[in-house]
């Protein structure tokens, strides 16, 4: 059924179904800058929605030493197509040299919430 119903909202706006559809995670240092970024995205209509996990524990290699730290994320709710932008704007306001921005396409969902996802984003 699934399946079905994401084929038609692909062929409702005339679009192909492969991949369409984007989760972006981007790790903040707080909630402030995460709550910044967030509204810049929306109010440029790059995100159709944002969760914002405000205390994860995250552990990495740099400079070969491993560091941890308690970062905030981001889970950005977006077209694969304004991938580009959504990267550009973040590294220009983020307060990390090398932030994390990654994206994992989506292979479905509710045909009305990915409609609403394309109706609230534009290039």
């Amino acid at each position: 059924m699934l399946t079905h119903r994401w084929n038609a909202c692909c062929k409702r706006y005339n679009m192909s179904c492969e991949y369409n559809f984007i989760l972006v995670q981007i790790t903040t240092t707080n909630e402030t800058e995460a709550q910044h970024l967030a509204k810049m995205l929306l109010k440029q209509r790059k995100a159709a929605c944002i969760n914002i996990i405000p205390q994860i524990n995250t552990f990495y290699r740099w400079n070969n030493k491993i560091e941890g730290r308690t970062e905030c994320l981001m889970l950005v709710k977006t077209q694969r197509t304004l991938l580009n932008n959504i990267v550009k704007l973040v590294k220009a306001h983020h307060s990390y040299r090398i932030p994390e921005i990654i994206a994992t396409p989506l292979h479905g969902g509710s045909e009305e919430y990915l409609a609403w996802l394309l109706s609230e984003t534009q290039a």
